[in-house]
């Protein structure tokens, strides 16, 4: 998380606390660029954009907001989370790992700082970290606390997770009533906003922590039913809309260069809800359009901007699009989400590194070789709910083909067996995995994990109101109650890279059931109904559409399967990463003990902590060639000079390598 574009999180805490750490700004990331941002080579999803944009005359963005109303329904939109339930496998066990960490939190600790502040007595523990009294993001995880609870929920009828929710929603409402500031609830005072509009000081992004309280509440209303939720919403949303509107449009300009979070995202959800086009036009004033005009014009300006203070912006654009249908909104979110998949993103699906683009597109090998700090888990968590509005506008299995692979590669494996999870998951050869603690870090990450881990289920299927699109292989029931559709999908993947979904109940009708075949399987994959097996071979990269009249009993079998192959850098291909299916795999080298010093907060510090790692002498063969099955999912080297394990990163608990260097 960014203090203006420049200085992240862990820098601000640093110098708040009297570090010589010297700050990042924008024009010293991007010091190393010889001119402005080169377009990348075209893509055929960019090309489209660029034909779109080339019509128009000065930024696209040049003239004032003005919100009509021009809802576009989405092609296809997911299942509400309470029709999915996970089965056995390890999404469900990140579920219950997830879920026991928050349950052993105590609410009157989440409370402390929100009670102080409105001047309710509180003599509860405080909590460390980025939550702690002192701090300037204090308050944050109460809204990630909250979204959790209701996506528990809803996902798994958590009745625990409710009441919990339940209970801080009340006690917030409290704090509200006793501040009695037109709506005003944090866990700091108002004068906080005051330093953010006279840019004299830094202050550390109190919209962004007001985003986390919003998305909170309404979670909390939409998914649990928490009526009172969307008063204390609707309430603290006037505050905001009587702050911003104090100030001209260049002003509010200045103020959006500290991180805010997803609020333009919050307040066009709840125009969307209420039916209020007024929190749609507060929204429109955190509108940046310094960074929304390169993007609507098809132009990649990212490098030196902080990532994820622009993920959740584009989130907000994806949201405007769809209920406005201001087709400058989709560009933004469209051109942005292909050219950071397509020429800023990680073999693993993650991107950025020291939470920031830092180079021109497709320079990759500079990214990656400009720090340890890559891949922060709030830019894939983020990376992949754009991807899911994506989806829902254009049915394209490339979306899902990314989204699996940041799913598996960068996520699964970031939380441990009782809940905690990482921050960074560097790329640098010899990296470990590091993980928060309990109550002393909440850093923003620990916050989209609460809420990640009990949305699993969120993305398995998808529907267009009549046929259904199986996308992920995680096991899984989907309850289409409706429809009169029950099915169940039984699957090892990707132990064993096949599925098989078996029809408990159907419609006395026809439906299309459509399967994912994707891109990284081969043209051997097959697909049997009733263990017949189908006359037409799918074809990897796309979906096969099974349309007839189904009955309970009926089954799919899926068979894809996955082979070895290598990706490098495009700017480096002395660099490369080695994939099985959609799996990276990592070599392993044994943890040991390492160095107090290099054990930092955020992540590894690897260059204190060196290891010997080998240079692959591969002559240009392929990766069949030179790795022998060991069983199930791992390889060892051979006839390259050393021996080393392979294996699926998200089961990788040593020291490991991503990217290896090649000869």
């Amino acid at each position: 998380m960014a203090i203006r574009d420049g200085l992240s999180r862990r820098e601000f805490a640093a110098a708040a606390a009297g570090s010589p750490l010297l700050a990042l700004t924008e024009p010293a990331l991007a010091q190393g660029d010889a001119g402005p941002s080169q377009a990348a080579p075209p893509t055929a999803g960019m090309e489209s954009v660029r034909q779109a944009v080339a019509r128009l005359a000065g930024p696209p963005f040049a003239r004032p907001m003005v919100f009509k109303r021009n809802p576009v329904p989405p092609r296809l939109q997911p299942f509400a989370l309470e029709s999915v339930r996970l089965g056995d496998g390890p999404f469900r066990d990140a579920h219950i790992a997830n879920c026991g960490y928050l349950k052993r939190l105590d609410p009157d600790r989440l409370l402390h700082t929100f009670r102080i502040n409105a001047g309710i007595p509180s003599e509860a523990e405080p909590l460390g970290g980025w939550e702690a009294p002192a701090g300037e993001l204090r308050g944050h995880f109460m809204g990630h606390y909250l979204s959790a609870c209701a996506l528990g929920y809803a996902s798994a009828d958590d009745i625990e997770l409710k009441r919990r929710g339940d209970l801080l929603v009340a006690e917030l409402a409290a704090c509200q009533a006793k501040l009695n500031q037109d709506g005003y609830l944090s866990a700091y005072p108002t004068e906080f906003y005051d330093r953010l509009q006279k840019g004299d000081t830094y202050v550390w992004a109190p919209f962004y922590t007001m985003h986390k309280l919003l998305a909170g509440l309404y979670d909390m209303h939409t998914l649990a039913h928490n009526a009172q939720a969307l008063e204390v919403l609707t309430a603290m949303c006037a505050w905001v809309d009587n702050w911003t509107a104090r100030w001209d449009e260049d002003h509010m300009q200045r103020i959006l260069n500290v991180e805010f979070g997803g609020m333009q995202e919050v307040l066009y959800n709840l125009a969307a809800l209420t039916g209020d086009d007024r929190w749609a036009r507060v929204g429109d004033r955190f509108t940046k359009k310094t960074v929304f005009n390169p993007l609507a014009s098809a132009s990649d300006q990212l490098a030196g901007l902080h990532m994820n203070t622009h993920v959740p912006q584009v989130i907000g654009a994806a949201r405007r699009y769809e209920i406005s249908g201001d087709h400058r909104f989709h560009d933004v979110a469209r051109f942005f989400w292909h050219t950071v998949r397509e020429n800023r993103s990680y073999a693993t699906g993650g991107a950025s590194n020291r939470e920031h683009w830092l180079s021109n597109p497709s320079r990759l090998s500079d990214e990656y070789g400009a720090g340890e700090s890559h891949q922060e888990c709030c830019c894939s968590y983020n990376m992949m709910k754009l991807t899911r509005h994506l989806f829902g506008w254009d049915p394209d299995v490339r979306y899902i083909d990314y989204y699996e692979r940041s799913l598996f590669n960068h996520r699964l494996g970031t939380i441990r067996a009782d809940g905690m999870n990482q921050y960074f998951v560097s790329l640098t050869p010899g990296a470990w995995r590091v993980h928060g603690g309990e109550t002393d870090t909440f850093w923003c990450c620990n916050g989209t994990a609460a809420e990640e881990y009990n949305k699993l289920n969120d993305t398995i299927y998808f529907h267009d109101g009549r046929d259904l699109w199986v996308n992920l292989f995680i096991p899984s029931s989907l309850d289409w109650s409706s429809h009169g559709l029950r099915l169940v999908q039984t699957t090892r993947f990707p132990e064993d890279a096949r599925t098989q979904i078996s029809v408990q109940s159907a419609p006395a009708r026809a439906m299309a059931i459509n399967l994912r075949i994707p891109s990284w399987t081969t043209l051997d994959a097959r697909v049997l109904v009733n263990d017949a097996m189908l006359d037409a071979a799918p074809t990897p990269g796309s979906y096969l559409r099974i349309d007839r009249v189904w009955k309970a009993g009926d089954r799919i079998e899926l068979r894809m399967p996955m082979t070895l192959r290598s990706e490098s850098f495009a700017d480096d291909p002395s660099r490369l990463a080695v994939l099985y299916g959609p799996l990276v795999l990592a070599g392993q080298f044994p943890m040991g003990t390492v160095p107090r010093p290099a054990e930092k907060p955020h992540g590894p510090h690897v260059s204190e902590a060196p290891i010997v790692v080998p240079v692959l002498k591969l002559d240009g063969r392929a990766p069949q060639h030179w790795l022998k099955s060991e069983g199930g999912l791992m390889w060892r080297t051979v006839g390259i000079g050393d021996d080393v394990l392979l294996k699926p990163f998200y089961q990788s608990q040593e020291r490991y390598v991503i990217y290896w260097a090649v000869t």
